[in-house]
């Protein structure tokens, strides 16, 4: 699949990352335009059924993995390093074991290689209820959705996925009969396994419940040459949520 993606810098290592579910590249911007200051070629990528890119029938590990291959194989990029947050840090551990070899570093942000239940169903349910034809913006869009999501930044991270399409009339950049059947998989350990000994850095939020001290050992098991940082203060979104810090662990990393 040919994903959609906007570049931040012209020279310098490439660095390819990766957003999590419900996003976009758009999420990445401002993270983006911090990194590629410091010389480095910034590649933000939208994953299937998610901002620009195609939609597809399939929103599994393998396929999202094969997608970011099919992404560094046509535009050359010898190993990268590869950056991904929530389901997009499931989606570079998942191309790390699938295509060894291939990148130079493995960051990975908030997210363990394991098993998470459904837990945005209810995010599904508020989308599902917001009538794109019956709304006149995202104010309203926003006043149904908070009967599902009461935390006003979630529902703005949300509706950044709101737009009026060619038509002029309300849809998604996000394939929501698809995410909602492949809800389950979206939270499945990874398929086959294997160790990855290339540097890898897991990036935690104190706050976030993602990654726990208790999947340490886990992490340790299938990325022996890793680390977890922690940043304080910080909850699942890290990256948004305390950019700077954020930035400053990726370059520490990235330059070690």
């Amino acid at each position: 699949m040919k994903l959609f993606f906007r570049q931040t810098g012209e020279t310098g290592p490439a660095i390819v990352i990766l957003h999590g579910l419900f996003g976009s590249s758009d999420n990445w911007l401002t993270n983006s335009k911090a990194i590629a200051a410091k010389g480095y070629r910034v590649f933000l990528l939208d994953q299937r059924n998610h901002g620009q890119s195609p939609r597809a029938d399939d929103q599994d590990y393998q396929s999202m993995a094969a997608d970011l291959r099919e992404f560094l194989t046509d535009h050359s990029l010898d190993k990268p390093m590869l950056v991904g947050h929530s389901m997009g840090g499931k989606t570079v551990m998942q191309y790390a074991m699938s295509y060894p070899g291939t990148f130079e570093k493995l960051v990975v942000v908030d997210i363990a290689p394991k098993f998470y239940p459904i837990h945005h169903a209810e995010i599904i349910r508020g989308l599902k209820a917001i009538n794109l034809l019956g709304i006149k913006g995202r104010n309203e869009a926003d006043a149904v959705l908070q009967a599902y999501e009461p935390i006003l930044a979630v529902r703005q991270f949300l509706l950044k996925n709101l737009y009026r399409n060619e038509q002029g009339v309300f849809d998604w950049r996000i394939n929501i009969p698809v995410i909602e059947r492949e809800l389950h998989g979206i939270g499945e350990q990874l398929t086959n396994p294997v160790i990855v000994p290339t540097p890898t850095l897991f990036i935690r939020g104190s706050e976030s419940p993602y990654i726990t001290d208790e999947d340490l050992p886990e992490i340790k098991r299938f990325f022996p040459n890793s680390r977890v940082q922690t940043i304080q203060g910080a909850g699942h979104w890290v990256q948004a949520e305390k950019p700077v810090e954020f930035v400053d662990s990726l370059m520490t990393f990235i330059n070690s």
